[in-house]
Parts: C-alpha cells; sequence; structure tokens
C-alpha cells in the first residue's frame, strides 16, 4: 500500500512539474528595463528534439534592425524572426540549461526560465555563470 501510494504522490508532482512549464510554452511581450515600454513579442515553443526555443516574432521599436553586434551566423542578420532562446530543458518545472542572446549587445548568456506563481509573468534570468548570480532578471509578460 505504501508503494502505490508513493507512486501515485511521485506521478501528481512530475505532473505539476511539467503543468508549470507548459504554462511557459507560448507567446510573450518582453518590457524595457529603461523605460518599462514594449520591445518584442518572444514565442516560446518545444521542438520536436523535447528542447526549448524561443523567436522573436514582433518588434514594437526598429522592426528593421540588424543584429550588428552579434557573431556568428546572426551577425548582420535581421532581429524580427531570430532565436534568441536556444535548447533549454525541463527541470523541476522550469527550463534551464540553454542559452539566451541579447540582440541589443549581441552576447550569449545561460538562461533559467520559471512562472511567477502569484502573477503568472515569466521569469527570465540571463547569466554569466551556471548557477546564475552574475547577470540580470527581466519580466515578460504573457500575450492573450
Amino acid at each position: 500500500m505504501k508503494t502505490l501510494i508513493t507512486i501515485v504522490l511521485l506521478i501528481a508532482f512530475s505532473l505539476t512539474g511539467s503543468a508549470q512549464v507548459n504554462k511557459i510554452v507560448g507567446k510573450w511581450k518582453t518590457i524595457d528595463d529603461k523605460d518599462g515600454s514594449a520591445k518584442s513579442i518572444v514565442n516560446i515553443f518545444k521542438a520536436t528534439n523535447g528542447k526549448y526555443y524561443g523567436k522573436i516574432e514582433k518588434l514594437f521599436k526598429e522592426p528593421e534592425k540588424l543584429c550588428t553586434e552579434c557573431e556568428g551566423s546572426n551577425k548582420n542578420q535581421p532581429v524580427l524572426g531570430m532565436m534568441i532562446i536556444n535548447s533549454l530543458v525541463e527541470n523541476e518545472g522550469k527550463l534551464t540549461g540553454g542559452t539566451i542572446l541579447d540582440p541589443k549587445n549581441g552576447k550569449i548568456y545561460k538562461c533559467n526560465i520559471s512562472i511567477d506563481s502569484k502573477t503568472s509573468n515569466l521569469n527570465v534570468r540571463g547569466s554569466l555563470d551556471k548557477g546564475g548570480w552574475i547577470g540580470r532578471s527581466q519580466t515578460w509578460i504573457r500575450i492573450k
């Protein structure tokens, strides 16, 4: 009987974490840290490889902007349509283990994403270190 209860509890907890990640999938409005205005809309999705990605679908300012500071294949490419969130994996109801690109400065950071349980907004953390200590957080708002 104890084994059955343990199995049921484990399934319930794993479904809860998965439900949290399912809330992350969708379209999100990014906000400018300086003036609070909307910057872009990013669509976060789960790819067929099981990892999560995010693509810029709309730019509110400078829709023709190029990523002049980017390196590699993103160099001088349009920011609109650019994949900025790459290879995140589900871990305890959060997305982690991948990267996020800041098109403004062309830098790539380690990334962690979670849902704020009180506001249902998205907490997006870009950091220089794996632990997430050295970096910056943003709040994104779901598009309905």
